[in-house]
């Protein structure tokens, strides 16, 4: 049996961090789902740029948004739209199976509107009204700003997953934003059961410190976050307060383990998935990571609900000079403006082909 059904079996859900035409065009996306027990999807600016600047599959599809008035953000949304209808139609059937909990594809705000809370909550409930597919994740990053949008946006029914959590302390914060929305819909009188998935990035805490801490912590800190913000998810799910809302209908927040490829070539390949497998959370992985968990991973361990030796490991980085909430500050910050960087680089991609396609009518 492939390590990916291992892990599927183990109760964490497979999800992929990619989204091209190419790959639903061919049948790739069917076939992860198929032999790779792939259950959901991720998409982000950098996927998208990524995958619209190498690629003439959507020619036709901006040329067709043109021709109706339509540039610059807007019709990257429609065009994008596409893809994540498609892959949201691939994966329906496993979220009616399981009945919501899984089957999920997420889109994600403009990153320009990380540290606007209105803009973020307007966004968010234009592109899901806009989207029309029920098993689709809003993703708004969970930046002090951007805490306001995800709980207003889970009170107006929007499923949310909360992306660019890099500690325990941010994850608290997320799910406490999740929380007092789904706390106003029960006392509003309405459904309470808007899914959600706070997504905690993990590899980037060892790519930050690579070369500045002994060897002896090479490539645990990621790990030992991770760890952490697991017992605080368990201690939290656990607690009269979030056991009151499931009496009223409400479905736990779960935690997605992002940015789970590994970026050290000495490392093994599948280093954080395999450390990271645990019942009722999601680990959302790039095609190599998921290709190489297949192919020679082995999955027999989950963490720990207690957090293990998370809090000596991350006394151990303090020791060697590591501050982790100054860091996790800085790594929250980086990633908004790598992904507006990269937002940056997709509409100069949008502006540059529209021109082109223009150009040859």
């Amino acid at each position: 049996m492939k390590a990916t059904q291992l892990l599927h079996n183990l109760g964490q859900s497979i999800w992929l961090d990619n989204i091209t035409r190419d790959m639903l065009d061919s049948g790739t996306l069917k076939r992860y789902i198929d032999e790779f027990s792939v259950t959901g999807l991720t998409s982000n600016p950098t996927i998208f740029d990524n995958a619209i600047k190498n690629s003439r599959l959507y020619d036709d599809d901006i040329r067709d948004r043109l021709a109706k008035g339509k540039s610059g953000e807007d019709l990257f949304f429609e065009v994008a739209m596409e893809d994540i209808r498609r892959a949201a139609d691939l994966f329906r059937p496993v979220h009616d199976r399981t009945n919501g909990v899984d089957g999920w594809v997420s889109l994600e705000v403009s990153p320009l509107v990380a540290y606007d809370t209105a803009a973020s909550l307007r966004m968010a409930k234009d592109l899901y009204g806009r989207v029309q597919r029920q098993n689709v994740y809003i993703k708004i990053p969970g930046t002090k700003e951007g805490l306001p949008a995800i709980e207003e946006s889970i009170f107006a029914g929007v499923p949310i997953n909360v992306t660019l959590l890099f500690s325990r302390e941010h994850y608290l914060a997320a799910a406490e934003a999740f929380l007092r929305g789904i706390e106003r819909r029960i006392q509003a009188g309405l459904n309470p059961l808007v899914p959600s998935v706070a997504s905690l990035f993990v590899s980037r805490w060892d790519a930050a410190v690579s070369g500045k801490v002994p060897e002896s912590l090479r490539n645990r800190l990621g790990i030992a976050i991770a760890m952490r913000s697991y017992k605080a998810m368990r201690e939290l799910l656990s607690s009269p307060r979030w056991q009151r809302t499931y009496n009223f209908g409400a479905r736990p927040q779960r935690l997605l383990w992002a940015s789970t490829g590994t970026k050290d070539p000495s490392a093994s390949d599948v280093l954080y998935v395999k450390s990271l497998a645990s019942p009722f959370t999601v680990n959302t992985m790039p095609d190599a990571t998921l290709k190489a968990l297949a192919d020679h991973g082995e999955v027999s361990t989950t963490l720990s609900p207690d957090g293990g030796n998370s809090e000596q490991v991350l006394a151990d980085f303090g020791k060697a000079g590591v501050d982790i909430d100054a860091l996790a500050a800085r790594l929250q910050d980086e990633g908004a403006k790598a992904f507006s960087k990269s937002w940056s680089g997709l509409m100069d991609v949008i502006a540059s082909k529209s021109a082109m396609l223009v150009g040859q009518a």
